[in-house]
């Protein structure tokens, strides 16, 4: 189709961080298509330079207010990869609950205050307090769940203040284990009730296949361990992030973009679901057919779908996680151990992807580099290589239409821009 089309979004709305869209179709030919973040940068990699072990984990946790839990489990386990600490079946339970406690409230701000507005022809979720005010006060319980799994266990709505390499400083006591399993069951009640509305939405036919990377242990759907899997090449050691990762730079972010088999990847729940989605609880799989997700799935706006199932399996292995702490007990653990020189790698996945850190230690304990590689950064490009792929199949449709397919698929991603702009322009004279 012939046809001009320049779209020029300044400030993307309902994401986290300021983002750009720049479009520009000149006889019905892509003559520009570009994702800007201009987001200011910030150096976490620098401040962590020449600091203690025992603060890295609370420095890194301030790279994101969302994503805080994640930020310290990446820095704790890139210590304990370095320091060769293995943790305790009792500490991965506990660290289990707050992975699930961030995604809990990670993924229900996403889907029920960012991207579902979309679907229901709202500009916010304000509207839908009047029209839908069930949902809202739902989605407001479940988001407050949990924050306060991170309270519970972690000692701090956010920002969490007990846990420490090698073991928690601080434990909880059985009626908070059972008060968690109860309310996660309730939880998923509470969420089933939402699956009829879900399933009323229109999502964009629009599919581009691209590679996924996930972090893969066999036999789980994971998110705290394990090795990273790509859908092209397969699995390859944590330790060799590098390799997947290679980032790179482009004149109009402030975020460095990265690439591995191909041109761009996906990571984030769309990813770990078509990479692990044998290992989902029971109840979670029949969630994902129900909703119409099948793996493989390469349409980017069933993201937001992808966490809404992985909130069920994220649910049952929290009771799991509990239960399994009820019964063997809880008790404060030794920390104690030898600082040793070396590097060490972390790789978990927070709710947006794969996240990693890595630090080189001296033999005082010390940091002398870091490196911090965030999910959003990741899926930039492949969010780019999406706008390429979407905006020749819908030029029969007006400017507006088209704005708002496109902020849906940036919103589709739920990215972190801030903490994703690492990099600064300096000009010598």
């Amino acid at each position: 189709m012939s046809k001009d089309v320049k779209i020029d979004i300044q400030h993307i709305t309902r994401v986290e961080g300021h983002g750009n869209i720049k479009i520009d179709v000149q006889s019905g030919e892509l003559k520009e298509c570009k994702l800007e973040i201009v987001e200011a940068p910030r150096f976490f990699e620098a401040m962590l330079k020449n600091r203690h072990y025992d603060e890295s984990a609370l420095i890194t946790s301030r790279i994101c207010g969302i994503c805080s839990v994640g930020h310290v489990l990446g820095s704790l386990t890139a210590s304990e990869d370095a320091f060769g600490i293995k943790i305790s079946e009792q500490e991965k339970n506990l660290r289990c609950l707050m992975n699930i406690g961030e995604h809990y409230e990670s993924h229900v701000l996403h889907i029920y205050f960012l991207a579902v507005p979309d679907f229901a022809g709202a500009k916010s979720v304000l509207p839908l307090v009047n029209t839908h005010k069930d949902v809202v006060v739902r989605a407001l319980k479940l988001k407050k769940l949990g924050h306060e799994i991170g309270n519970m266990i972690g000692g701090r709505l956010i920002h969490p203040t007990a846990m420490r390499v090698k073991a928690m400083t601080k434990i909880p006591t059985p009626e908070i284990l059972h008060d968690i399993i109860h309310r996660l069951e309730e939880a998923k009640t509470e969420l089933k009730k939402d699956i009829g509305i879900l399933k009323t939405f229109i999502i964009p036919n629009f599919e581009r296949e691209t590679e996924y990377i996930s972090l893969y242990k066999y036999g789980e759907y994971a998110f705290l361990e394990g090795n990273i899997y790509s859908s092209d090449i397969g699995e390859t050691s944590y330790k060799n992030y590098l390799d997947i990762t290679n980032e790179y730079l482009v004149d109009h972010s402030t975020a460095k973009r990265a690439k591995h088999n191909r041109k761009s990847y996906m990571v984030g729940a769309l990813a770990r679901f078509n990479n692990n989605h044998q290992w989902l609880s029971e109840d979670a799989k029949t969630i994902a057919a129900d909703l119409g997700l099948k793996a493989p799935c390469y349409n980017p706006y069933m993201i937001t779908i992808a966490q809404f199932v992985e909130l069920f399996h994220l649910a049952d292995e929290g009771i799991k996680a509990a239960q399994s702490l009820l019964d063997n007990g809880v008790e404060l653990e030794n920390r104690k151990f030898t600082i040793k020189p070396g590097r060490g790698i972390g790789a978990v996945e927070v709710p947006r992807g794969i996240l990693f850190h890595d630090y080189v230690y001296n033999d005082q304990g010390y940091i002398q580099k870091a490196n911090c590689i965030i999910p959003t950064g990741q899926n930039l490009q492949n969010i780019e290589d999406d706008f390429r792929a979407l905006v020749p199949t819908i030029l029969d449709k007006s400017k507006e239409d088209i704005s708002l397919m496109l902020e849906m698929l940036v919103r589709a991603y739920d990215p972190c821009i801030s903490c994703s702009a690492h990099i600064l322009n300096v000009e010598f004279e």
